[in-house]
């Protein structure tokens, strides 16, 4: 029997995993022991959050961080092969969505070894639920660019994209650059544009709305250090 890659994913903050996952993700958990992992200290938090009873010493956790060599994390599902399990476990939310996970999966599926995902939340997946826009047909395009001339020429052209394509654009941004975002989306976008933003999903502090960009320029909620989604549609 050769192993399986199960995709596990986090919460989204400090929220109990049960409350927001199945009980599947717990009982996958407490069946593995191998773990490929973006940060070892926040991985074990969570396995012994979901899962106080694991046996801690037990865990084998394989970094998949950015100092990661890539010939060393292509041996990480090399223990499949002895018919070992091994849990890809995202750093907060599904693993290989805005994720280096993606690598382990392709790894998994160009050596025939089944991958399992496994039900948890996305907040991409979850802002888009809760905008109100074009769930039919949405991009994620990851982060934007930091310098100002090059992120406002993108901001115009994911708007005139929007509008040809009609398609929801969606981006995110590093928490504490948020509320900059903020101001050069209010400059960038035209008064029309529908912007939908959602910080800190499933977190009691949980924040989505939506309007038009042109009332959002009275609006400026505290996005600072708050894990935030940013979509727009332009019709």
């Amino acid at each position: 029997m050769i192993g399986k890659l199960y995709l596990i994913p986090t919460t989204l903050g400090e929220t109990e995993p049960l409350e927001v996952m199945p009980l599947s993700v717990k009982k996958v958990v407490e069946q593995i022991d191998y773990y490929i992992v973006e940060n070892e200290k926040s991985a074990r938090r969570f396995i012994k959050k979901i899962s106080p009873k694991k046996n801690q010493p037990s865990l084998q956790l394989m970094l998949l961080d950015k100092y990661a060599e890539e010939l060393e994390t292509t041996k990480y599902l090399d223990v499949c092969k002895e018919g070992i399990n091994v849990g890809l476990l995202s750093e907060a939310g599904v693993p290989a969505i805005a994720d280096p996970g993606a690598s382990i999966v392709k790894l998994a599926h160009e050596n025939n070894i089944r991958v399992i995902p496994l039900v948890g939340p996305s907040s991409i997946l979850m802002a888009m639920m809760s905008s109100g826009m074009n769930g039919q047909n949405f991009a994620f395009n990851g982060y934007l660019p930091i310098e100002k001339g090059e992120r406002k020429k993108t901001i115009k052209e994911l708007e005139k994209l929007s509008k040809d394509k009609n398609q929801s654009q969606i981006f995110i941004e590093t928490p504490y650059r948020n509320e900059k975002m903020l101001t050069d989306l209010k400059a960038a976008l035209t008064p029309t544009t529908t912007l939908c933003i959602a910080a800190n999903i499933t977190l009691p502090s949980e924040y989505i709305k939506t309007m038009m960009v042109k009332d959002w320029k009275h609006q400026q909620p505290d996005l600072h250090k708050k894990p935030t989604i940013f979509i727009i549609q332009k019709e």
